[in-house]
């Protein structure tokens, strides 16, 4: 899933270091003043730093004492909040609008993305300043405020959440909608030229404020970074929820498959490669994963925030130590990795580049904060031979690791690609836990179904706690790997829905029942998808979840060459919608990670281009076609797949083929199949996948879980 505030990527940027102690939560204890971010050269391009700054920058540092018109209408179920709901979003924004003047601030708007300061898509509530400035709950989403105007943008996904949670003081933009302006485009139509535009530098990446930067000059507006304090965390005070505190815990080797000694000595190669002497790796499941750790930080997601700098000789973690157990501290120390504050990584960024060191640093993911500190650094100290070197790609390292000077290597984090490629023992976990998974999921449905039939009323919030119930019996079972998606009738729509106690809908026999849930166990995660009808569809809905499930039959047995990127395979699911003029405004399938977050990168399956990862053996992806009618029904079938090899009897061009393997074993209703538009070979499909489905799950259950199965894996026959 993607965050619209990743794309913004920055750069004439104003730096604010204030000495005035507005409140903070917690506090930041960096004393550095940053400076402007220079042009970014990726991939295997070093940038060497003169001790005098380049003419061309025109850096201001403030230190205190103290495009065409487009306009957007507020959805008509704004109208429908008022009162007290939005009382207290105007106090909310009044109090936000009044520190845009204080001493230190001095803006005329402000940017509220999702992210943490690691660039993450789920986060601790304490972190979650989005959803609390604007009553917005989606995990996607941009929110700009000036001195007279709020907007939201989002995407497709959470277009219906939005309109019923914004209230009359915001504006619905629906990102990706045709005339729909990005937030930089829409700050350079309503602010006059000129403003000041801030930002906290520690929540969006290197790339976002550079891209925005350079967006916003377009109407002579300013970046400002406001280093000191967050302004929504000022005026969210007291009421904010505290920082996470739980326990780290190991991740046991069996799980794991390769040890942390291992991970690191291959990561040193790596850096030793590209002519860097350290990495900052600032993405909380690359640290989790390299580390072979797990957390309690992040509802659903196995993380803890923290840091970790890996040099040539060394490594370092920075992270609270009141979560590091005896166990997790011999762990660490026996990997030869040293504890830090979590508070202190801007000192260690300065530390590094005081010595020399080349920093590995990838700026879709290090925050601006990172960035700039290190680049800053680089300009105090007058390395010799920076004009001589700067025309070099990689450097030579001397014995322990430093150049004759510091500079900054921008690659993208080479943890992300080798923690997508699962190893045996990962892949072994992943079957096993899906498994499990499958016969709660039997369990689940047996029950719902016969709690159905006897017309016994449940709210979806009542079912997706029943759900939870079933999973929590497994062996392995940890949490949910995401909030479930409860959606009945027209709450099926919303793509991203999440049912709350006092507004979820009766899940009711005559509609559909979309449930999108998973499990994160002790030897991985599980995510799955099935739509149902306990009464009798319409001919429209078995039509559409026919068309839905052709899609998802042809992506999983899709067979491409080597080296082929997720997006090339992103119209297989759409084809059979695209025939009748119909789509759906997500991507295919997302990464997901081994006993890790439910959605990794750097691999996708999505209509959006720009994604070249390419698609590698042991990967896993989802499988998940969907297709929605607006405040009428949703329809999404989802399964996990691993990329494996597959033996072609021709080889083109000299290179291998690959295809998928599933993981999820859950059957799909065939009450909803129109058997008419299916081809023998999909019906074939369908009928060798119950039958897998029947053979695999059927052994983990008995009683009415197994006769439900049983009922569901029986083979369809095309006349």
């Amino acid at each position: 899933m993607e965050s619209l505030a990743a794309s913004f990527s920055a750069s004439t940027t104003t730096i604010l270091n204030s000495s005035s102690k507005l409140h903070h939560h917690p506090p930041r204890r960096f004393r550095f003043l940053s400076l402007s971010l220079p042009i970014f050269h990726k991939f295997k391009t070093c940038h060497k730093f003169s001790s005098k700054f380049p003419n061309h920058l025109n850096l201001l540092i403030v230190r205190s004492s103290s495009s065409s018109s487009i306009t957007a209408k507020p959805s008509p179920e704004f109208q429908k909040k008022g009162g007290s709901d939005r009382k207290e979003e105007d106090n909310k924004l009044r109090a936000l609008r009044e520190l845009f003047t204080k001493p230190g601030v001095n803006v005329d708007a402000y940017i509220i993305p999702s992210q943490d300061a690691h660039q993450s898509e789920f986060i601790a509530e304490c972190y979650m300043r989005r959803a609390y400035i604007s009553g917005f709950t989606g995990s996607a989403g941009t929110a700009v405020v000036t001195k007279d105007k709020a907007a939201l943008w989002t995407d497709g996904r959470y277009f219906l959440r939005a309109e019923k949670q914004l209230n009359s003081s915001w504006v619905l933009m629906r990102a990706g909608n045709l005339g729909v302006p990005t937030p930089s485009e829409w700050l350079n139509t309503v602010l006059a030229p000129g403003c000041r535009i801030g930002i906290d530098p520690f929540l969006f990446s290197s790339d976002a404020a550079k891209e925005f930067k350079e967006d916003i000059s377009k109407g002579n507006h300013e970046l400002v970074l406001l280093y000191d304090f967050n302004l929504v965390d000022e005026i969210w005070k007291e009421s904010r929820p505290t920082p996470p505190k739980e326990p780290i815990r190991l991740h046991d080797l069996k799980y794991a498959g390769v040890d942390v000694s291992s991970k690191l000595s291959s990561l040193r190669s790596e850096l030793r490669h590209a002519g860097a002497s350290a990495i900052v790796i600032s993405m909380l499941d690359e640290i989790a994963w390299l580390l072979n750790l797990r957390g309690n930080d992040v509802s659903h997601s196995p993380v803890m925030y923290a840091y970790l700098v890996v040099e040539i000789d060394g490594a370092k973690l920075f992270v609270d130590d009141t979560k590091v157990t005896p166990e997790v501290m011999e762990h660490l120390r026996n990997a030869g990795i040293e504890l830090r504050a979590y508070e202190s990584i801007l000192s260690e960024i300065e530390s590094l580049a005081a010595k020399g060191a080349n920093l590995w640093l990838d700026t879709s993911s290090v925050n601006a904060a990172i960035l700039n500190a290190y680049e800053s650094a680089c300009y105090k100290y007058p390395w010799k031979s920076a004009t001589k070197s700067r025309r070099k790609k990689t450097v030579n390292l001397d014995s322990d690791g430093q150049s004759g000077g510091p500079c900054a290597v921008y690659r993208s984090s080479p943890v992300s690609l080798r923690k997508a490629v699962k190893n045996d023992a990962e892949l072994e976990g992943m079957r096993n836990c899906h498994l499990r998974d499958a016969a709660a999921l039997a369990q689940f449905w047996a029950w719902l179904e016969d709690e159905i039939q006897r017309d016994v009323i449940l709210t979806e919030v009542e079912v997706a706690d029943k759900l939870l119930e079933f999973r929590s019996h497994q062996d392995g079972f940890l949490d949910t790997s995401f909030d479930t998606i409860s959606g009945s009738g027209a709450n099926g729509a919303i793509i991203h829905y999440k049912p709350e106690p006092d507004s979820c809908s009766i899940v009711d026999e005559k509609e559909l029942f979309l449930l999108d849930s998973g499990g994160q166990y002790i030897d991985g995660t599980t995510d799955i998808t099935r739509t149902v009808h306990f009464g009798e569809p319409s001919a429209r809905e078995r039509e559409c979840f026919t068309r839905v499930l052709q899609g998802h039959i042809a992506l999983d047995q899709a067979v491409f060459p080597e080296n082929t990127p997720g997006f090339v395979l992103d119209a297989f699911a759409r084809s059979s919608l695209w025939k009748v003029g119909l789509d759906y405004r997500h991507g295919t399938g997302h990464g997901v990670g081994a006993a890790l977050n439910v959605h990794e990168g750097p691999h996708s399956i999505s209509f959006r281009f720009g994604n070249m990862t390419p698609l590698l053996r042991g990967m896993i992806v989802s499988n998940e076609p969907g297709y929605y009618e607006d405040h009428q029904f949703g329809i999404r079938i989802e399964n996990l797949l691993y990329v494996k090899e597959v033996d072609t009897p021709n080889r083109f061009g000299g290179i291998g083929y690959l295809g998928f393997e599933k993981l999820t074993f859950v059957p799909i209703q065939t009450k909803l199949v129109d058997i008419s538009l299916l081809s023998v070979a999909d019906v074939e499909w369908l009928n060798s996948y119950h039958l897998q489905v029947w053979e695999k799950v059927s052994p983990l259950l008995d009683g009415s879980a197994r006769q439900w199965l049983w009922n569901n894996t029986r083979p369809l026959t095309k006349l």
